[in-house]
């Protein structure tokens, strides 16, 4: 199965945040028509639903493993050891990929504070000079000594 096509917990507030669903979004961001950070978001996402997955399969072995109905015989602790490791390694991998993404969808500007082009307008002094009044004759002209 497709990583874009396992779920992850951070579906919703992508859907949310991008104003599309999951599938929409990573055919944007592979077409190359959408923004940077939907093009990061998407790679996190993938990369949380594969954590998501292998965390659910150690937790499922870990339960079939320690069912009720099972023989105790069977039951292993270097296995339960090893799948504690490898539980851990998974949820650690789903933490940062969850921070990750999180501060990513945090520090993206709103779709208010979307870029918009910025028209400066520049403040414009006009004046006018009295066209009936002439100008004195000895105006800007260097003063001679006696």
């Amino acid at each position: 199965m497709s990583v874009r096509l396992k779920p992850s917990t951070l579906d919703g507030r992508l859907e949310q945040v991008f104003d599309a669903p999951i599938a929409d979004l990573y055919a944007t961001a592979a077409r190359g028509d959408g923004s940077a950070a939907l093009t990061r978001a998407m790679e996190l996402r993938s990369f949380l639903a594969l954590a998501e997955e292998q965390v659910i399969r150690v937790r499922d072995r870990v339960h079939h493993a320690m069912a009720a109905e099972r023989d105790m015989d069977e039951l292993s602790a270097g296995d339960l050891r090893f799948d504690a490791q490898w539980l851990e390694a998974a949820l650690d991998a789903r933490n940062g990929y969850r921070a990750a993404l999180d501060d990513l969808l945090r520090t993206m500007p709103t779709a208010v504070q979307q870029p918009r082009p910025v028209r400066m307008a520049q403040p414009v002094a006009t004046t006018t000079l009295p066209t009936s009044a002439p100008a004195p004759q000895r105006a800007g002209a260097a003063r001679t000594r006696p």
